[in-house]
């Protein structure tokens, strides 16, 4: 397919909360977390990493997202996502460069994301976006608070 010229890719604000929650419930396999996910802890992360989390715009519908934030060393992008109906139009890439252009403005030099096993499309899609998978570490998760319930989008 050709490139959208009616795709916007602009800042996440809070006041995209609703429709980027429509957008995840949305996407096969999809991991969203009870806690984390919910409004309030969204609208804590985008202030705490101001201008750093996109989205993508198409006939007013948030197509796409990249929640982005940094430590001061490095930066991790969680939830990037498109639209199954809108894939294959660039938009991933486009939110990509876009998110790290922000990162790296911030002075960042390394960015991290987890991408499932069984999520093929993601992996395929970071392969060829020339990210490498980091087979020299292990990941552990040390879990604080048990409500925090992921739910996997069947």
């Amino acid at each position: 397919k050709l490139t959208d010229i009616n795709i916007k890719i602009r800042t996440m604000n809070i006041d995209d909360y609703d429709g980027v929650m429509l957008l995840w419930k949305n996407i096969k396999g999809f991991r969203i977390r009870s806690v984390d996910d919910d409004f309030e802890h969204i609208e804590k992360f985008l202030k705490r990493n101001e201008g750093l989390s996109v989205v993508a715009i198409k006939d007013n519908h948030i197509v796409g997202s990249i929640l982005s934030g940094h430590d001061g060393r490095q930066a991790t992008f969680y939830h990037v996502c498109v639209d199954s109906k809108f894939r294959g139009e660039n938009i991933a890439a486009k939110m990509v460069k876009e998110a790290v252009d922000r990162v790296n403005a911030e002075g960042i030099s390394k960015i991290t994301l987890v991408a499932f096993k069984k999520n093929l499309a993601g992996n395929i899609f970071w392969k060829s976006q020339n990210w490498k998978q980091n087979k020299e570490i292990n990941s552990y998760e040390l879990v604080l608070n048990e409500e925090n319930i992921s739910s996997i989008v069947a």
